[in-house]
Order: structure tokens, then sequence, then C-alpha cells
């Protein structure tokens, strides 16, 4: 029966949906490391707020013959992986970013601190872990070769009370891999 809620309770949320609250993220430093005694594996479980599986697309290339179009599969490309960090006054997450995105690029000289160039040098991976409501892990992403694009703003506002202080980090990656 089209219209029957017991049979959508039954086949579409038979275990009661996933929770997007439940997730934790975990970021790896890069091998060039990065200063400071606390890492950002440490930290990044408790201080990143928001983030998303991001979405994967496979290309299609159109084949023209004769006025007419075929499509056939092109290739898969990766969307920006963005994270919303919750801040604390000691900016430790983001002092560990901006160090990790300095590194890379230093502001001022134009040059790569990390002793090499090259990139398994400034990258690193991290994890997205999916939680049931039974606390158990039911899914993990791992974004393999990341390295931060953009660090963005802090918006500073007196007529900002009661909230606190977060940030958005863009990260590019080369590809993720999916453990059930």
């Amino acid at each position: 029966m089209a219209f029957n809620i017991s049979n959508f309770a039954s086949q579409a949320l038979k275990l009661g949906g996933a929770r997007p609250t439940l997730f934790k993220v975990e970021l790896n430093q890069p091998l060039g490391g990065l200063d400071g005694g606390t890492t950002l594996n440490e930290l990044s479980s408790f201080h990143i707020q928001a983030t998303s599986i991001p979405a994967s697309t496979i290309g299609r290339i159109e084949v023209p013959y004769f006025g007419r179009k075929i499509s056939v599969a092109g290739d898969r490309v990766f969307d920006i992986w963005n994270v919303n960090v919750l801040n604390d006054e000691d900016f430790a997450v983001r002092k560990l970013l901006e160090e990790w995105h300095n590194k890379i690029n230093e502001r001022a000289a134009n040059i790569n601190q990390f002793g090499s160039s090259e990139p398994r040098n400034y990258k690193a991976n991290a994890t997205v872990t999916q939680y049931g409501k039974d606390g158990n892990p039911v899914r993990k992403y791992t974004f393999k070769n990341m390295f931060p694009l953009e660090i963005s703003a802090i918006q500073l506002d007196w007529n900002a009370t009661d909230t606190i202080e977060a940030f958005d980090v863009n990260f590019s990656y080369d590809w993720y891999e999916i453990i059930d």
C-alpha cells in the first residue's frame, strides 16, 4: 500500500535514522610537524563542532554522433571538505592550523617551511567517524593527503552575546576511503 505509515516506519527507518550530531573528527598533523606540545589530533575531536561527508562526483563526457550525444563516465572529482571549529580563548586549534597553513607558504617570505616542498611533508589525513545511537561506530571516512586551503575569518561583534567564536577551515584532499 502506497500511503501506509507502518510500511514506511518498518522499511525506511527500521533503525531509527542516523543522527547528524553523533560524529567525531580526528585531524592528523603533517609529517613535517607542527610546533607546540598539544597536537591537532588531541584537540580536533573536541573543537570541531560541524562538518560534512562531502559529495563525490563522476564527470560526464558527451560524445556526439550524427547530431545526438551519448554520455560516458568521466573522472571522479572530490569537493572541498569543510569543518567548523569552536574557538577557545587559548586559540590552540587555530594556532596549529595557522602554523600549518603558514608553513606551506610563509606569509612574508613566500617560501615553504617544511624543509622540502614534497607534498607528503605538508599533507595529512583526517577521519570522520559516524556513530550509532548505541555509541558504536557505524561508518568512517578517511580523507587522504589533505591540507588547509582556507582558514576563515572570525567575526567580532559587540552585539554577539551568549555565543562562542567559531571559524571554518576548508581542506583539499586527494581522495577518501570508506570503512564500515
